[in-house]
């Protein structure tokens, strides 16, 4: 039995674990830094917008590897909205 709850809770550290690694953005722009290293930046949604962002700059796109097809959530948009009476006619 102790097995039993060492593996399921292995499994919950697991699957949760997996979800924070999660990104919703598809793109990644790779710039170049010679021998000194360079940087990543994945939050490009199209190929086209991360294109625009390495133009001129030296580097190139690729898929991002901890995309998850979810879709993107600012933060106004995870808050409802009461919607307002009508004015009163009088």
């Amino acid at each position: 039995m102790r097995i039993i709850w060492i593996c399921m809770v292995f499994l919950i550290f697991g699957l949760t674990f997996d979800r924070a690694q999660a990104d919703p953005y598809r793109w990644c722009a790779v710039y170049g830094g010679g021998r000194s290293g360079g940087s990543a930046n994945c939050y490009f949604m199209t190929l086209e917008q991360c294109s625009w962002a390495i133009s001129g700059n030296g580097g190139f796109c690729q898929r991002n590897l901890f995309y998850d097809g979810r879709p993107v959530v600012t933060p106004e948009e995870s808050i409802p909205r009461r919607r307002k009476p009508p004015p009163k006619m009088g």
